[in-house]
């Protein structure tokens, strides 16, 4: 069967996760250089087996994230993970690619969420010149902590405008805290120009893109599959142009659906959404951006020409410039004018 090749397809990488990004292989090293123990599921039985159908399972998920963070001790450790998420990222055929991270969960050993955050945005502009491929920032709140925590990470993203950050999010447990009452942090980044970019619509139902939608402001939703639960509300979001990061492995690995046939892909496509797929946290999950195409071409049977719409729509919710954004897509129609070969992704 002919096919063209998924990792020369020009796209946009836009959620991703910043210690969810390492490879597996340097958070074995990291970990035995900084004497760090590593549980079985994180060395010899990687990639774990996950689950946060319920507070247990993301109890797991997070305790494996969190192990995960504390391997990067060292500046060069940092410089390591960014430079090698943009090279993945790069042989998975990203041009643009949107990182999400919470200084606030690094400060104490990074002398602070400024510093951090400087330190992170320097490696990124490292890691950009080094493979060619843009590399911006999302600061993220954290779900579980106090609405005024995140307020404060708001004023810092605010400070980097046009410095490397792009974006507000607000992630971790959906089902913890109450999205609206972080409203005042999402108006103070849009005031400030960045995207609203929170999760929602995974481990909840459809009104947590609701509210994301109605309280936050966003104009990207992390996640945001369950949309499809509520007719009216995935019209909305159609309608509005409002962007689904949708992370299809992921979305498996935590229990949100058992099999990845049952990931509603082709029905938010159908419909209309804009859709960018993502790898979410390969670490954890076990795949990279490449194999989340691969699994709408393999499982949802899309077409090359459907494969490079989703392309299309990645670049389109990213927050590139006009004239990027016109020349990658030019470039997705040169992929789809390439003849297929036997080639596979």
């Amino acid at each position: 069967m002919t096919q063209r090749d998924l990792r020369v397809l020009p796209k946009a990488h836009l959620h991703l996760h910043f210690s969810g990004s390492m490879r597996h292989l340097t958070l074995v090293e990291l970990a035995d250089k900084h004497g760090v123990r590593l549980p079985d599921a994180l060395r010899t039985e990687w990639p774990p087996e996950l689950s946060a159908a319920d507070e247990r399972g993301w109890f797991r998920f997070q305790r494996l994230y969190d192990i995960a963070r504390s391997v990067l001790r060292t500046e060069d450790d940092v410089r390591r993970l960014v430079r090698e998420a943009a090279e993945d990222d790069r042989a998975d055929g990203s041009r643009w690619l949107e990182i999400q991270v919470d200084p606030s969960g690094y400060a104490n050993r990074f002398h602070g969420i400024t510093e951090f955050t400087d330190l992170v945005l320097d490696a990124a502009r490292d890691a950009a010149a080094s493979t060619g491929l843009a590399v911006q920032v999302i600061i993220a709140a954290n779900r579980t902590r106090h609405p005024l925590d995140a307020r404060i990470l708001a004023r810092l993203a605010a400070q980097y405008v046009g410095r490397g950050v792009v974006g507000f999010g607000l992630s971790n447990d959906e089902r913890r805290g109450t999205t609206s009452e972080f409203a005042p942090a999402f108006r103070i980044a849009r005031n400030a120009g960045l995207l609203a970019a929170p999760h929602g619509g995974e481990l909840c139902g459809p009104a947590t893109v609701r509210t994301c939608l109605d309280e936050l402001g966003a104009g990207r939703i992390g996640h945001g599959v369950r949309s499809v639960e509520d007719p009216e509300l995935l019209k909305r979001v159609v309608d509005a142009q409002v962007a689904l990061e949708v992370c299809p492995a992921s979305n498996v690995s935590l229990g949100v659906y058992r099999h990845p046939e049952d990931v509603p892909l082709r029905q938010l496509y159908e419909a209309g959404a804009r859709i960018a797929l993502g790898a979410d946290d390969p670490l954890l999950f076990g795949s990279r951006l490449a194999e989340q195409y691969e699994t709408a071409r393999t499982v949802h049977a899309f077409t090359d020409e459907e494969l490079a719409d989703l392309a299309r729509s990645s670049i389109l919710a990213a927050t590139a410039p006009p004239d990027v954004q016109k020349s990658l897509l030019t470039d997705i129609d040169d992929w789809l004018n390439t003849p297929a070969t036997l080639a596979s992704y």
